[in-house]
């Protein structure tokens, strides 16, 4: 698109503080070059205002998912070359989600490595936003859908090692901080939580089962080191600049010791370092994982700012029923719903989910959460958990991504970097 040639866009327009009930969006070039209300469009765009909307179109940021392990029949942990986890990129970007990090999970070491560095070419290529590696130094009672047979105590060195073959990709990390190794180092004695800060990734509390007073210590023990790496970076050296000063929970319930009122567990922790604004929480608030009651209880105790909607995806994002992977283990989705399949062929944990990023978004609104608060949960605070200061909302001078939909929130046109996405 040429700057001189500008898209613009009218609906419901969902910015970070308003919705602007008759508003414009105007893409110049890769960016948002402004966002009002119409009656305040500059003159140099009038000519290109559309007439009055659909009724129920709405404009927002395009979506950003932070934990994605596939879709369109491929899985990101199992995919052998590019065009495969393109694909599954593909399949989330044709329904609004414009910044995507995939998602591996537990597996040998070389199978991470490898998986690593392909996705990193992605990165490069722009199909990705970020690598996230859910595991391997996790808690094998709270395996959930992942092989507690590949399951690690902390390793620093196969941080860095997973670092590099990311080359700087490895935004997140999922870590049970009882796990020996992952978050009992000190001076002298480096740990995993050490070694995620200091690679520029942002470590998350997951799949564990830690009492209370564990996750509190090592989520303030990962908050200084980050505060400290942030330090070490003004002056020339410590992690890569710019990612969350906060440490974030992995899907808060799913993969966790349950709440129990003479047990909190992580769950309680997570959620005071939340309403502090010490954490970030993610939520798979696509109506399978979590009773809408739930999703808007968390609204309403933290706030969006310290929640990212996430969809936890597999291979089975926008594909019927059937039999799929998500790494070593063998799925069944039934009804949209995606479990392990037992050795005896009985349905087992939930595997992941299948939905898209809007559609988790449509089940927060109907959950009773306002739009401008699930928006804000699936595209700002995302981005702002990356270090994205160009992503996740609508801004003028933000990179133009933006996701137009109808009034059941159903996508009708994706821009990225203000080009048309195609199916």
């Amino acid at each position: 698109m040429s700057e001189h040639t500008p898209t613009v866009l009218r609906g419901e327009v969902v910015t970070p503080t308003e919705v602007i009930t008759d508003g414009v969006v105007v893409l110049t070039g890769d960016v948002i070059a402004w966002v009002g209300p119409v009656t305040a469009l500059p003159s140099q765009w009038r000519d290109d205002l559309p007439d009055d909307p659909t009724p129920g179109t709405t404009v927002l940021p395009g979506l950003i998912d932070i934990h994605d392990h596939g879709g369109g029949g491929e899985s990101f942990p199992d995919a052998t070359s590019v065009e495969q986890a393109r694909t599954a990129a593909r399949e989330h970007l044709r329904h609004g989600t414009t910044g995507l990090v995939a998602s591996l999970v537990t597996a040998p070491r070389d199978v991470l490595l490898a998986r690593a560095a392909l996705l990193a070419d992605l990165v490069d290529g722009g199909d990705l936003i970020g690598i996230h590696a859910e595991g391997p130094f996790l808690s094998a009672d709270r395996c959930g859908a992942q092989n507690p047979g590949d399951m690690l105590t902390g390793d620093p060195e196969l941080v860095a090692e997973l670092s590099a073959a990311a080359r700087g990709h490895l935004v997140t990390m999922t870590i049970a901080p009882e796990v020996p190794g992952v978050a009992d180092g000190g001076p002298g004695r480096p740990d995993a939580i050490a070694a995620l800060v200091a690679a520029g990734t942002v470590p998350s509390i997951g799949h564990t089962d830690a009492h209370a007073p564990v996750v509190e210590a090592a989520i303030e023990r990962g908050r200084a080191l980050l505060a400290g790496g942030a330090r070490a970076e003004a002056v020339g050296g410590g992690a890569q600049p710019g990612r969350s000063p906060r440490l974030t929970a992995t899907h808060l319930f799913n993969g966790m010791r349950p709440l129990h009122h003479r047990d909190p567990g992580p769950i309680a922790a997570c959620l005071a370092a939340a309403a502090r604004g010490d954490l970030v929480v993610e939520l798979i608030g696509d109506g399978t994982h979590l009773d809408p009651h739930t999703v808007r209880s968390i609204f309403d105790l933290v706030g969006p700012e310290q929640i990212m909607l996430v969809t936890d995806a597999m291979a089975a994002a926008g594909m019927p029923d059937g039999d799929y992977r998500l790494g070593p283990m063998a799925v069944r989705v039934g009804g949209g719903v995606a479990r392990l399949i037992e050795a005896d062929g009985s349905a087992g944990a939930i595997a992941g989910g299948t939905a898209h990023l809007i559609d988790v978004v449509r089940a927060t609104v109907d959950a009773g959460v306002g739009l401008l608060a699930a928006v804000r949960s699936a595209a700002t605070t995302p981005a702002a958990v990356l270090g994205r200061a160009d992503l996740g909302a609508l801004i003028a001078g933000r990179r133009g991504d933006v996701l137009v939909t109808d009034a059941e929130l159903a996508p009708v046109a994706v821009y990225r970097a203000g080009v048309l996405v195609e199916d």
